[in-house]
């Protein structure tokens, strides 16, 4: 009993730090991304324009115009891109559900051979097949996940995915426009909003990387503020040539 108490502890103490971050990246990952995508592609549009001279309100209109085309472009690919996965998906859970009702016996001794290549010995492994393919459902998720690599309970909704996309990337155009709608008529107070919105959202990469936070905000400002500044260069020069 002594043995049991002094390691019962221990258990609960590795349980509680026995934790890892998402390396799939749950929700964050693609809200940052899409806002990141937002800024980077918003500034550099506006930083473009604003290189040939133009008035703040072309601006601003420029802005607003990348912000909208930019966040319906977004949601209309990510809303196509996982209804093609989620369609193909289904279509593949259609043919080993056949598959499963038709040949259930070698479904049983695949699955089977498939512990075996795992260390698992012969005759377990035909057992512990035969009772999970009791329930055809169950057999159906178990083969879903050895063979195709999915969760039949767990695929991506496109309509989730469009909004998100939607969301995310006008939240990171509106940045730069912000300054302009506040007020501002010179462009930099919208490149410096910019410029620490990218670090921010380079900081919070660092949640789904290994990398340092300080590292993914800075190479992300860098990177950012190299595209703003390419552009910015290119209007001056197709401004002074028109």
């Amino acid at each position: 009993m002594s043995i049991i108490e002094t390691e019962a502890p221990l258990h609960e103490a590795h349980r509680d730090n026995h934790t890892h971050r998402d390396v799939n990246g749950g929700w964050l990952r693609p809200a940052v991304f899409g806002a990141m995508d937002g800024l980077v592609s918003n500034l550099a549009l506006m930083t473009g324009v604003a290189g040939g001279a133009v008035s703040p309100q072309a601006i601003v209109i420029t802005g607003l115009a990348g912000l909208a085309a930019g966040a319906f472009s977004m949601a209309a690919g990510e809303y196509t891109s996982v209804a093609s996965q989620r369609e193909l998906v289904q279509a593949e859970l259609d043919v080993e559900r056949r598959q499963l009702r038709k040949h259930p016996v070698d479904e049983m001794e695949e699955l089977a051979a498939l512990y075996v290549s795992r260390g698992v010995e012969p005759a377990l492994a035909r057992e512990v097949a035969m009772q999970l393919s009791k329930d055809p459902e169950q057999a159906l998720e178990i083969h879903a996940r050895e063979e195709l690599g999915i969760d039949p309970d767990d695929l991506p909704s496109p309509t989730i995915a469009a909004v998100s996309s939607f969301a995310s990337f006008a939240l990171g155009a509106l940045l730069p426009v912000l300054p302009y709608l506040l007020g501002a008529t010179a462009l930099w107070p919208a490149v410096l909003l910019a410029l620490v919105g990218l670090f921010g959202c380079g900081a919070l990469v660092a949640r789904v990387t290994a990398r340092s936070w300080w590292f993914s905000g800075v190479r992300q400002l860098v990177l950012g503020g190299a595209a703003a500044a390419v552009t910015y260069g290119l209007g001056m020069a197709f401004g002074a040539a028109l």
